[in-house]
């Protein structure tokens, strides 16, 4: 009977000192990873954990672009108004230059001349193409200076009072599209003073009221990317 009684205390003892070993066989091992986790796990497969607040916050790159520009490039984004309804909007090199919030945009073109070394803003401009007095628009154009970025985006109607000298001197810049702007035609441009052939970075919708998007306006434009700096 002695032998009955004893024999199951020895067990539960045996499995009570089995749980206890387990447990902080378990607990030394959490404190042991948790502090290497963050050194251990990117050196062997090259991955950066973070918390899920932090990936919630994400990484904010110059103008909203997706990624980042490489060195000696400056990040843009530039839209065209929607209609005549919704003004343009310019952002470059992390900063809006041009926008609503800055009564600096008008129906027209919109203009912004920057320092090509610099990134800095030299000036800005809006000229409107329908009822304005737009006779300002060429002297700026003749103003603008070597080693200098252009952008131009329109709004509403960008084209029916420029003159043929006006797209000759935007066509300098790089445009290839300017002399096919016509009346409330979306069009957006990125080019340069002395730039040699046409610049890549240039988009043009025609107004089609078969297919505008805005019945009497075809669909805003929006174009993004990395602009070369000047750096000789």
């Amino acid at each position: 009977m002695l032998y009955v009684v004893k024999g199951p205390r020895k067990i539960r003892k045996k499995r009570k000192f089995a749980k206890i070993v387990l447990f902080l066989f378990f607990a030394a091992a959490l404190v042991v990873i948790i502090p290497l986790r963050n050194i251990i796990i990117p050196e062997i497969y090259g991955l950066k954990i973070t918390s899920t607040s932090e990936k919630s916050k994400g990484v904010q790159h110059k103008c909203g672009l997706k990624k980042s520009c490489p060195r000696g490039t400056f990040a843009f984004n530039m839209k065209t108004g929607a209609a005549n309804v919704l003004p343009p909007k310019m952002c470059f090199n992390g900063e809006t230059i041009m926008s609503s919030s800055m009564k600096n945009t008008g129906e027209g073109l919109n203009i912004a001349v920057i320092n090509a070394r610099t990134g800095d803003v030299m000036r800005t401009g809006t000229f409107n193409m329908w009822l304005g007095d737009i006779v300002s628009l060429e002297p700026f154009l003749e103003a603008i200076e070597e080693n200098t970025l252009v952008l131009i985006v329109t709004f509403d109607d960008g084209s029916t009072k420029m003159t043929d000298k006006a797209r000759g001197l935007i066509a300098e810049l790089g445009s290839s599209a300017i002399n096919k702007l016509a009346f409330r035609d979306n069009w957006v441009f990125a080019g340069g003073k002395g730039i040699s052939g046409k610049s890549p970075f240039e988009q043009h919708i025609k107004n089609n009221r078969s297919n505008n998007k805005y019945e009497n306006w075809p669909e805003l434009l929006e174009m993004e990317g990395c602009l070369p700096q000047k750096l000789d």
